[in-house]
């Protein structure tokens, strides 16, 4: 629950920010049986926020995902405002990194450059 913490506080930054936030929450642990709760999913109550369950891990599977040992999990990529997943492998991420909570200050900063970049543009 820490990147969740992690995510809500890069929220909070840029509150009047056009920023949108995919949460991805998978079956990676044993006790990671069922989709999270709602009390896990108010860990980040910002509207924009998407929050989805993975149970097969499909998306930890299209970022290089081969077996347990290279699981993509508590992770966060930044990507410009025009990027579309059309492809696999996905579009590359103008940062990528993790664990959240100890990559926050980055992610933070290429969240400021993308925004930078578009009003610029």
């Amino acid at each position: 629950m820490q990147g969740a913490s992690a995510i809500e506080h890069i929220l909070r930054e840029f509150a009047a920010k056009p920023v949108r936030i995919f949460v991805v929450w998978e079956s990676v642990l044993p006790t990671d049986w069922s989709p999270p709760s709602t009390s896990t999913l108010g860990g980040i109550s910002d509207r924009r926020a998407s929050q989805y369950w993975d149970r097969h891990r499909l998306v930890s599977h299209l970022m290089g995902d081969h077996n347990r040992h290279s699981i993509v999990w508590d992770h966060i990529a930044v990507y410009p405002p025009e990027v579309t997943w059309k492809n696999v492998p996905p579009p590359e991420a103008l940062y990528q990194g993790g664990p959240v909570v100890k990559v926050a200050g980055q992610a933070r900063a290429a969240v400021s450059q993308a925004l930078k970049a578009t009003s610029v543009s």
